[in-house]
């Protein structure tokens, strides 16, 4: 008698463990990939983003048309910025490894940055230079544009994301 107690006790554990296992794998598979973010903080203040809708290429480079799309795209969380301040932008270890770009009035970084968190003076984010004068003057306000490289860089741009700054006197 007590050895069919513990054989049943024994199949109520193990089918409980059972449908544990499958009710987590199913939980699991259920899950999306977390969509990867960039944040912007100036002062105080602190802007986190999604990518622009539609400029995110889901790990293909997006094409010129795209591109150029996403640039001219209007809107994006914005922030006042006053001269000397510094603006902070971080991005997800994902988009540092793949390495990123960011563009102001001119573009801001030589060559692409693999860090996941980069400091940059206000002044020079809103200095816009002529290419055919070389002479530089200064805009009341700025689309940031921070670009994740497709996979090997130089495959072009693959996620985009954009924030308003403005200039605050």
């Amino acid at each position: 008698m007590t050895a069919a107690l513990i054989s049943r006790a024994k199949g109520r554990r193990a089918a409980a463990a059972i449908g544990a296992v499958s009710l987590g794998l199913l939980t699991l598979s259920a899950c999306e990939k977390p969509t990867e973010l960039a944040t912007v903080t100036v002062g105080s203040t602190t802007l986190t983003s999604e990518a622009i809708p539609g400029c995110d290429g889901n790990g293909e480079a997006l094409s010129q048309k795209q591109i150029a799309s996403c640039v001219s795209q209007e809107g994006g969380k914005s922030v006042e910025v006053h001269a000397g301040e510094k603006v902070r932008i971080g991005v997800d270890p994902a988009v540092a490894k793949a390495g990123w770009y960011v563009v102001a009035g001119d573009p801001v970084l030589r060559a692409p940055s693999n860090d996941t968190y980069r400091t940059f003076d206000a002044d020079k984010l809103f200095q816009r230079t002529n290419p055919q004068t070389g002479q530089v003057s200064y805009l009341k306000e700025v689309t940031l544009l921070i670009g994740k490289l497709a996979k090997g860089q130089g495959q072009g741009t693959e996620t985009m994301w954009h924030f308003q700054l403005k200039a605050k006197d």
